[in-house]
């Protein structure tokens, strides 16, 4: 679930990056008061926390048990 939540976020500063660049509008900005705001500040460090939190999802073996492949033909 933390993981669903985590990335969830990183998809929402992904695409405020995205405005940035492409139209040079920060939407966080936008809607909790400029960049200095405590709220937008906030949510910047929310998102860099969740971003902190996905690498590790490079690392972890998500395959389940049942789905793991011993070597052996069943056959």
């Amino acid at each position: 679930m933390l993981d669903k939540i985590a990335l969830s976020l990183l998809i929402v500063g992904g695409i405020n990056w995205g405005s940035i660049g492409l139209f040079q509008f920060d939407l966080v900005a936008f809607l909790f008061g400029g960049q200095s705001g405590i709220v937008s500040r906030i949510v910047y460090v929310i998102v860099a926390l969740s971003a902190l939190w996905c690498i590790s999802l490079l690392f972890r073996d998500t395959t389940e048990a049942g789905d793991r492949d011993y070597g052996t033909n069943a056959a």
